[in-house]
């Protein structure tokens, strides 16, 4: 239980290499994947966390080497907030930034299909902010996968 089978420092770069790998393969996945989970969404987070968790544990079974992987994932993940909270550059890199979708009653169908959006979505954005289509001033899908509608004023 207590014996591990490779070195306390290669549960930290295991724990380092497949934390940025996986932030990475979710920052490329779009920001609808992180924002707003479908069951099929969540089937894939599933299934990313049983499939990357021999390459945490290299194969090694004890408890200390899972408690240094987790604790390394913490850290990690601890040290991205730090930064992103004091760097806007890395904030944008790590989180993004809002795009614009639409302005005046009309959504970029170029725009929209590169954020991966459906009509369905963003109808249901206007249902949210009750706000008909011909009063939208501007509409914004934020980095968290959020859209957002702004209203003409009246």
């Amino acid at each position: 239980m207590f014996d591990m089978e490779l070195p306390w420092w290669e549960f930290i770069v295991r724990g380092l290499v497949v934390y940025c790998l996986l932030l990475v393969m979710v920052r490329l996945s779009g920001r609808r994947t992180v924002g707003q989970f479908t069951p099929f969404d969540l089937l894939v987070v599933m299934l990313l966390s049983e499939a990357v968790s021999n390459s945490l544990s290299g194969g090694d079974e004890s408890l200390v080497g899972g408690l240094i992987a987790a604790a390394t994932l913490v850290g990690i993940n601890s040290l991205v907030a730090l930064t992103t909270a004091r760097s806007e550059k890395f904030s944008k890199l790590v989180d993004g930034s809002a795009v614009l979708i639409g302005r005046d009653g009309v959504f970029f169908d170029k725009v929209v299909r590169s954020c991966r959006l459906c009509e369905t979505d963003l109808e249901e954005a206007l249902r949210e902010h009750d706000c008909p289509r011909n009063e939208m001033k501007c509409a914004f899908l934020e980095a968290d996968g959020e859209i957002t509608i702004m209203r003409n004023p009246q």
